[in-house]
């Protein structure tokens, strides 16, 4: 059997290089994790002691979250040869992106892609 590196090392070292299953299933797992409390919160009476404190463990997986997906994220850069700073850049980038994509409205008429937006092209 191979020699395994520890979890630890995976979502918390900024050594290293993963390849890209490993980086895809590392991101699988952080979503998942971001999601529990989410969903635990959603159960509960807003207000009460114990979605307070599904609150507080949301925030906290949050950020140790942040920090392990950085982390995956620079080694994967690793594997490119690039340095651990473009991790960083990915970080500022990606929220950047998502609010331009959830903000700005396409193409006001058809494009290559279709004649209208939230419809299948014809053919």
């Amino acid at each position: 059997m191979p020699n395994t590196p520890p979890l630890p090392w995976l979502f918390f070292s900024l050594s290293g290089r993963v390849s890209p299953s490993a980086y895809v299933l590392a991101g699988l797992l952080l979503v998942l994790a971001q999601f529990f409390p989410l969903y635990q919160l959603s159960r509960l009476e807003p207000g009460t002691a114990t979605s307070q404190n599904w609150a507080l463990v949301f925030w906290v997986v949050l950020l140790i979250s942040t920090w392990s997906s950085f982390a995956v994220t620079a080694k994967r850069f690793h594997d490119f040869g690039k340095p651990t700073y473009y991790a960083l850049i990915s970080l500022i980038i990606g929220p950047i992106l998502l609010i331009v994509l959830a903000c700005f409205r396409g193409d006001p008429g058809p494009n290559r892609y279709g004649k209208r937006s939230n419809a299948p092209a014809e053919p």
